[in-house]
């Protein structure tokens, strides 16, 4: 028995971990790749629901292993999705506006293109500036720790880039 249900749940990884992948080509308008990972996906899903429904083993631990297979396989898609499937990112950065800009001379001297729009908060009376700056969400954990250093009270929004033309990306 327990041989079904380890070759039930590791298979529902696999396919899970698929789907996961799948989605995320989909949504960065990838067409024929996730057509292929779709029909893996659906295969080894077969698999995985016949064995788990034409067994003689009427036991708990069939529908537990099965579930367990679909969570754990969402988990590690989805790692292997923000690790592993490069993707464009916007990231805006409000920070203080200074007359000596040094984060954004030393963003610009790690090889990133800034844009700086000038600000006012009308709230606290004060200019501020906001930093644009796109590039592959590989480069993110750098481009953070400089921003961190300079200004640890900086406002950060990220967001995901389906489509960028022109300008230097990282």
């Amino acid at each position: 028995m327990i041989y079904i249900c380890l070759k039930i749940f590791l298979a529902r990884i696999v396919d899970v971990s698929l789907g996961t992948i799948r989605t995320v080509l989909v949504v960065k308008g990838k067409n024929i790749t996730p057509a292929v990972v779709a029909f893996f996906e659906v295969l080894i899903w077969f698999y995985a629901a016949r064995e788990a429904l034409n067994t003689e083993i009427d036991s708990i631990l069939i529908p537990v292993f099965y579930a367990g297979g679909y969570a754990t396989g969402t988990y590690i898609g989805t790692f292997i999705s923000n690790h592993f499937v490069e993707g464009l990112i916007g990231v805006e950065v409000i920070t203080k506006a200074t007359k000596e800009p040094k984060m954004l001379k030393e963003i610009r001297a790690n090889g990133f293109g800034a844009s700086v729009i000038d600000l006012k908060d009308t709230h606290e009376k004060t200019k501020k500036d906001m930093l644009i700056i796109h590039l592959n969400k590989s480069k993110l954990k750098k481009l953070t720790k400089i921003i961190r250093k300079n200004d640890p009270d900086a406002f950060v929004v990220i967001k995901e880039n389906k489509y960028i033309q022109n300008g230097l990306i990282k």
